[in-house]
């Protein structure tokens, strides 16, 4: 059903611990999961080969030497064996609640983009993905120690194929480029899904060093406004803020089922007697009932 694909940066000193750990929290997600590595970076291909990833290791690349984004969507809506793809940054660990993300956004959608927060948390050693309980463990660290990020901040985009075409401008993976993204499927009037409410994506904190001018390297350097000016300025950029529908947590999703279920049945008692005008309990109950389920479904 899910494509994943991304790009690495050297699988080398913490750089190396946190892409493991995000790539084999992919590989849990499913036994069909089909999982692209994009690069010849150092180390990609015995990862690829370790976690039975596919590996394409050509890119291509800007005057600087950075990869383009547009050659990695383009590469991977062709050559994908599922019709539901995801580009997703290489530090970001996911777990079984994006799954079932995925499935419920496809039940409602034939095309669409979901994207959603991201929780920063620190993260120096290898997880332990032998034990069963380690989403949980991992899920409770976040939450006591981690920071859920702004709208601003999206890592991964799961997408239908075909959503990005040849008119993808040229991006590195530096700014803007993700905010594009937000405005391509906005501006295609396809519905942009927020699963921030149901998906908690942990983004492992990392520093800057794989950069030559480091922080200021990646968000202010040459390729930093390039990417503003291909993007067409701030009036193509949008955020997660800016998404047409927020996906509900499973819980409440529930919730409001039972209500709904509930309220049906109290509604056809009422209506028994409302030929006579009579002022029946159960639309007192009725009124009860349908007041959780109106807050349980207004998710906009």
């Amino acid at each position: 059903m899910l494509t994943i694909f991304t790009t690495a940066k050297p699988f080398c000193g913490h750089i190396r611990i946190i892409q493991r750990n995000a790539l084999q929290s992919w590989k849990a997600l499913h036994p069909e999961i089909e999982i692209i590595l994009f690069g010849a970076d150092e180390g990609a291909a015995e990862a690829a080969q370790e976690f039975g990833l596919r590996h394409e290791p050509r890119v291509e690349r800007n005057e600087w030497g950075s990869k383009r984004l547009d050659y990695l969507f383009a590469t991977a809506q062709a050559i994908a064996r599922n019709e539901i793809l995801c580009y997703i940054n290489c530090d970001i660990i996911l777990m079984q609640d994006f799954w079932r993300a995925i499935e419920r956004v496809r039940a409602m959608h034939r095309e669409f983009l979901m994207v959603g927060r991201r929780w920063d948390t620190d993260i120096t050693e290898p997880l332990p993905f032998e034990r069963r309980d380690w989403a949980e463990e991992l899920r409770s660290r976040a939450s006591r120690c981690g920071r859920k990020c702004t709208a601003e901040w999206i890592d991964y985009f799961a997408f239908s194929r075909g959503l990005y075409g040849p008119d993808m401008p040229p991006f590195v993976l530096r700014v803007f480029w993700d905010n594009w993204l937000v405005w391509k499927a906005l501006d295609s009037g396809k519905p942009v899904v927020d699963a921030s409410r149901t998906v908690m994506a942990v983004h492992q904190n990392h520093d800057y060093s794989y950069h030559p001018q480091g922080k200021a390297g990646i968000w202010s350097g040459e390729e930093a406004g390039l990417n503003g000016r291909l993007a067409g300025g701030w009036r193509h950029l949008r955020t997660i803020a800016d998404a047409t529908e927020v996906l509900p947590p499973e819980k409440l999703k529930r919730n409001a089922l039972r209500h709904w279920s509930t309220a049906k049945r109290y509604a056809r008692q009422a209506g028994r007697v409302l030929l006579n005008d009579v002022w029946h309990p159960a639309w007192f109950e009725l009124l009860n009932l349908t007041r959780p389920l109106r807050d349980a479904l207004r998710i906009r």
